[in-house]
């Protein structure tokens, strides 16, 4: 996997060949994917690390999320959107993949309601049904974890790994044939971030063609806001039966990652435990 390091350098050696003069690259964040503050050029370059290990080929994420957040911004949906000063990619060098995207000033304490981020889901939903592109069905849910899993071969006790892999099978048999069309794939709060432009919508690197619920299922697991409140104000009932297998596979997603990401990073070893031991006592993703 790449490091840190190795990725900063692309990421700017890339930028100022486009013309964008780079003089103090600042890490924004480092979590399952690298996002840095080319200062003082208003770029954001974002290189999958952590969540290319769950991609066989992390660019078409990329490249799926460029199209996606290029097709709202045309329509005037408020999102965050790729760079105007290079070309927003996805780049490919020395096995590194890099997309470019407008930096934009967001209060991160910011407390939306959950009135306004239910209501928000409602109208990106509402814009997404007319994308035109091709997108993979549950994609991040079903086809994803299954990498993961053979990652965590090894690193956790045979018999845990055997429940996972048991749930995410019966969950894909189950999902297969929804309704879908395009949904954002991770629509927690913490992606429609506070800027002095509004409320723009971020991170669509998960997007795929899935039913609405799945979103709703990630806004209803949120803990940064009422989620079944929410869900409400998108106009969806929060104890519809519907609902109940996507916030499964939610939970599941989310511990696989976790797990994942913990190899990587391993001050984050003990989360990982923590969100284990939740899914263990609870697979069913109604509680964390």
């Amino acid at each position: 996997m790449v490091s840190t390091s190795a990725a900063l350098a692309v990421a700017v050696s890339l930028a100022e060949e486009h013309g964008v003069q780079v003089r103090d690259p600042v890490v924004l964040n480092d979590s399952f994917n690298l996002r840095i503050h080319l200062r003082p050029a208003p770029v954001v370059a974002r290189v999958p690390t952590v969540t290319a290990l769950g991609r066989a080929r992390p660019a078409d994420a990329l490249r799926r999320e460029v199209a996606v957040v290029s097709y709202l911004h045309g329509q005037g949906v408020p999102v965050v959107p790729p760079s105007d000063l290079l070309p927003a990619g996805p780049h490919l060098r020395d096995g590194v993949a890099v997309s470019f995207w407008t930096h934009v000033e967001h209060d991160p304490g910011h407390q939306m309601s959950p009135e306004v981020a239910g209501r928000a889901l409602a109208a990106l939903h509402e814009a997404l049904r007319g994308f035109p592109g091709g997108m993979p069905y549950l994609g991040p849910v079903l086809d994803e974890p299954l990498r993961l899993l053979e990652l965590l071969d090894g690193e956790v006790p045979p018999d845990v790994l055997a429940r996972l892999r048991d749930a995410h099978a019966g969950l894909a048999e189950r999902l297969t044939g929804r309704p879908a069309q395009a949904v954002h794939g991770d629509a927690h709060p913490g992606n429609l971030l506070a800027t002095p432009a509004g409320l723009l919508w971020n991170d669509f690197e998960e997007s795929m063609a899935g039913p609405v619920e799945w979103d709703l299922a990630c806004l209803l697991r949120t803990r940064r806001l009422d989620g079944r409140a929410a869900v409400r104000a998108y106009g969806h009932d929060p104890d519809d039966p519907g609902l109940r297998d996507l916030l499964a596979a939610r939970g599941l997603q989310g511990t696989l990652w976790m797990l994942v990401r913990a190899l990587r990073l391993p001050a984050g070893a003990a989360d990982a435990r923590a969100a284990l031991e939740a899914w263990l006592r609870d697979p069913s993703g109604a509680t964390r």
